[in-house]
């Protein structure tokens, strides 16, 4: 069974479309929100309240801008660079290049253009840390990359 592959194009076209989603969903909000502490959008569930992130994940390094801008910035660069001289990718594997490429750098703009991440994104029902598009994006990465690797391994196993 062949697999599918995404080439260099689609790749980029990938990471684009989620910088694009995360800086235009940040911006929405930031005019929406103006005034208003927070919105519910449903109950018990989400809220939408924007906060200024310092650090990164979990509020990690919180105020760490700099280093966290560098370190988007060399890790933005290292990505673009592996993906223009990779081969076409697996699925799974191209998706979680491109959002974690397009998750760093929208992340990545925030803290070069403002000092700070914007987040959103409330659960209400667990204490968990507001987040954004990018770090979806660069959740979904994780994810996509872990079922590459299963289904690697899964590919080696049946041999």
């Amino acid at each position: 069974m062949k697999a599918h592959l995404l080439k260099r194009k689609s790749l980029f076209l990938i990471s684009t479309l989620v910088v694009l989603l995360d800086q235009l969903s940040k911006f929405l909000v930031i005019q929406l929100l103006k005034g208003r502490p927070s919105i519910l959008l449903v109950p018990n569930l989400l809220n939408l309240r924007l906060v200024k992130n310092t650090g990164a994940a979990f509020s990690l390094f919180a105020n760490s801008t700099p280093f966290l801008g560098l370190l988007s910035f060399c890790v933005s660069i290292g990505l673009i660079l592996w993906l223009w001289r990779s081969k076409p990718l697996p699925i799974f594997k191209g998706i979680a290049f491109s959002f974690l490429l397009g998750g760093c750098v929208g992340n990545g703009l925030d803290r070069w253009r403002f000092g700070y991440v914007n987040d959103f994104i409330e659960l209400i029902p667990i204490n968990f840390p507001i987040f954004n598009g990018a770090d979806i994006a660069i959740n979904i990465a994780v994810f996509c990359l872990i079922i590459e690797a299963i289904t690697k391994q899964n590919n080696h196993t049946n041999y």
